[in-house]
């Protein structure tokens, strides 16, 4: 599962204090590390960890954290490159953000970068508002798949895609909203969904 930017950095405070010490760090360590003044905060992001498997808890040791090492290594950082509409067409907005996502989402493909969804008009495929999806930059799809696509040059809009003769249908997955049916020429496939990342 992908680490947020602040999980990321704690993961990295703990394996550097590891690799300096020969022993965990204190939540207070950690937090003192970060300018993190809440116990509390840093236990939740150490929670999370946990769940996400990059690191493990020794119960009944004041430093009780533990690098999970099988996964060191196997994460990477993409660019956030913007936030795309599930809904109707929209500006891409730019961002300098990056998002952590596993290694394994992501090999073998070509260049990808990661969206923020905008809408709810993907939500028969489980794609939600705030949710971020992991995309292969690509300007060819094949029909039935979810892509960013580019109407007019300059809305973004995230679709499954159907060429049907002249005209390109950009197919939501919503009861109640209606497929974008436009000239194919009118239409540029800037990339296509490869993965799928929910912060909670």
């Amino acid at each position: 599962m992908a680490l947020t930017r602040r999980q990321r950095e704690v993961l990295d405070v703990i394996r550097e204090f590891i690799e300096a010490n020969g022993y965990s760090p204190s939540l207070e360590e950690i937090g003192g590390t970060l300018g993190l003044s809440s116990v509390a905060t840093v236990h939740k992001h150490i929670t999370h960890l946990v769940e996400k498997g990059f690191v493990r808890r020794v119960w009944n040791q004041n430093r009780s954290i533990e690098l999970a090492e099988d996964n060191r290594g196997q994460a990477l950082d993409l660019p956030l490159v913007g936030t795309i509409a599930a809904g109707n067409p929209l500006e891409a907005l730019p961002t300098t953000e990056t998002i952590t996502v596993p290694a394994d989402m992501v090999a073998g493909r070509g260049r990808t970068f990661v969206l923020k969804i905008q809408g709810e008009s993907m939500i028969g495929e489980q794609i939600r508002e705030g949710d971020y999806v992991i995309i292969e930059a690509r300007q060819v799809a094949r029909d039935g798949e979810t892509v960013v696509a580019l109407v007019d040059g300059s809305d973004a809009t995230l679709k499954r895609i159907y060429r049907e003769g002249a005209t390109v249908r950009l197919q939501p997955s919503h009861p109640t909203m209606a497929a974008i049916v436009v000239a194919a020429e009118r239409v540029k496939v800037q990339g296509v969904v490869v993965g799928l990342i929910r912060k909670y």
